[in-house]
């Protein structure tokens, strides 16, 4: 569960490199691209072991990446993140209920 402290370590890690003048919109959302690109990387060309066990600290590392950059875009707009989610949630249950047959 990601935590209000963690929240706020990734805003003061920016705030103390002066960051916050480069994080536009629009930039974050590419880095946030960028690295889940970065993470999908990592499962291409994996016929083997689909879910790449062997390479889960890269995984987690990547993943951390995506983390971050969604969390900063959440700052940059003054966003609730649990409030967000949840409404996401709410409308995922909405447009997919139970009773519903589950094809993709």
């Amino acid at each position: 569960m990601l935590s209000g402290v963690t929240i706020e370590k990734i805003r003061k890690f920016n705030e103390d490199r002066k960051w916050d003048e480069y994080h536009n919109g629009k930039d974050l959302a590419i880095s946030l691209c960028l690295e889940a690109a970065e993470l999908l990387e990592i499962y291409q060309w994996s016929k083997d072991d689909l879910d790449c066990n062997n390479k889960i600290d890269k995984i987690k590392e990547e993943l951390a990446d995506v983390f971050i950059y969604a969390i900063q875009i959440a700052q940059k707009y003054n966003l609730n993140i649990d409030e967000i989610v949840n409404n996401k949630i709410q409308r995922n249950a909405q447009k997919y209920p139970l009773d519903r047959e589950n094809k993709f």
